[in-house]
């Protein structure tokens, strides 16, 4: 039986184990690299990104044991586009050597596809400027933020560039780091060829770094690794949830040569980055949204960009089902559970606080009799969302919010149901507030 066949035989084994239609729509759109498969790792080629991202978050493991159970190997599972992977094939470029094969990159993972903004500039400008001068500026290069923002995709930019051209480029994962050391420590005539796979690289990408923490022998080995390139003018690049200075359980010394170079946040995207950010994912996805679904999503998803493309997945899938188009009200009523769910710990407090700090008042003067402009404001925007988002009745907002009988209540409601309906950058306001107090109950 050829590796291909292997390959094939793996995911129809998930059959059993997942719903047909997920098998249907997601499963059997892949394919099965046998030209660019090795030993250490299985690629599979899927139509885009939406269906490469939905399997690697949700099937990677369950396929990567499969694969152990017919073939007694461990593979790391992977995947590509099959469009790029055929560009690639027929692209002039110089075809990598087994080096570069060995990066698993991401060949969708480009600076073109990634959406700058506020949140992100300074990242994004180092990353460049390391891609353009690998080794020579910011070298560490440290990139640290939240889930699902962007620090593998920026990364794995920088990797892309330097292969395309030419240089010797591994991406890998903290954990594989660890389990390709285990694996070569538990065999000592192997030692070196672990040496020579991490050491003889133009550039080290390493994903998830805390993931170090408080291991002291990879730690160990890590730092004269770190050592080896960075004295050969090789460029390091890692990315982690935190700043190297609060990564507990991690040697000083390795805090201290991670802040060599330079370290640049990835804060969460702001709403303008985030509609954008829903935009170029539609592109590259050939979906279809028009403007209204395009806000709504931005102002219901958490600030983790990854959510953006489950809520795709979602929204094309329903409508595929039901062939329908994606309007307003579909998708509202295709993601009313998802929202329902964020919405059921949503208390007054949270709301007056949420609004408070994000107007820039003080949560006091929200409840008080102040007549001062931005306290009003915000004292109207706070009641207009706790009327929406808790079961409080007019009456008990009146008392909780010092006005004098319910009546004021209905005045402010329809103040800012007017303003709603008058004014669209208003109406995003009122919607990112939402997003941001039903993210607060988690």
């Amino acid at each position: 039986m050829s590796e291909k066949n292997i390959g094939m035989r793996v995911l129809e084994r998930l059959k059993d184990e997942i719903s047909e239609l997920e098998y249907t729509r997601y499963i059997k759109q892949l394919e099965y690299s046998e030209e660019k498969s090795k030993k250490e790792y299985a690629l599979f080629l899927a139509p885009n990104q939406l269906i490469a991202n939905w399997v690697k978050t949700k099937y990677t493991k369950k396929i990567a044991h499969l694969f152990e159970i017919s073939t007694g190997t461990h593979p790391e599972v992977v995947f590509e586009i099959k469009t790029n992977h055929k560009q690639l094939k027929k692209s002039p470029k110089k075809v990598p050597n087994e080096k570069t094969i060995h990066s698993l990159l991401n060949p969708s993972y480009t600076f073109d596809n990634f959406v700058e903004g506020g949140s992100n500039e300074f990242a994004v400008k180092a990353s460049k400027s390391v891609s353009k001068k690998p080794g020579e500026v910011f070298n560490p290069l440290f990139i640290y933020g939240g889930v699902g923002l962007g620090k593998t995709h920026l990364m794995q930019a920088v990797g892309n560039v330097l292969q395309q051209n030419g240089k010797s480029v591994i991406y890998t994962s903290s954990e594989q780091f660890l389990n390709d050391f285990i694996r070569h420590l538990g065999n000592h005539n192997t030692m070196d060829r672990f040496k020579e796979k991490y050491r003889g690289c133009d550039a080290l990408l390493i994903d998830d770094i805390q993931f170090l923490s408080g291991k002291n022998q990879i730690q160990e080995e890590f730092f004269h690794t770190f050592e080896e390139l960075r004295n050969h003018g090789k460029q390091i690049i890692m990315t982690a949830d935190k700043h190297p200075k609060q990564i507990a359980g991690l040697q000083e010394r390795l805090k201290n040569r991670f802040e060599w170079g330079l370290v640049a946040d990835i804060q969460p995207p702001e709403l303008e980055t985030k509609i954008a950010i829903i935009r170029k994912k539609c592109d590259i996805n050939r979906v279809k949204l028009d403007n209204e679904v395009i806000n709504y999503i931005a102002t219901i998803i958490e600030n983790n960009s990854r959510e953006i493309e489950g809520i795709l997945i979602k929204l094309n899938a329903y409508a595929q089902l039901m062939h329908a188009d994606i309007g307003i009200e579909f998708a509202r009523n295709v993601l009313k559970e998802q929202i329902q769910e964020k919405r059921a710990n949503i208390t007054l407090d949270l709301i007056i606080t949420t609004v408070a700090k994000d107007l820039n008042v003080k949560a006091s003067e929200i409840c008080s009799k102040s007549r001062n402009r931005n306290i009003v404001y915000a004292r109207r925007i706070a009641i207009y969302l706790a009327r929406e988002l808790t079961s409080n009745t007019i009456t008990q907002l009146a008392q909780q919010f010092g006005m004098q009988d319910h009546t004021a209540v209905s005045h402010t409601m329809k103040k800012i149901a007017e303003l709603i309906k008058d004014d669209e950058d208003f109406k995003l306001k009122i919607q990112e507030l939402r997003n941001k107090i039903t993210v607060g109950t988690h």
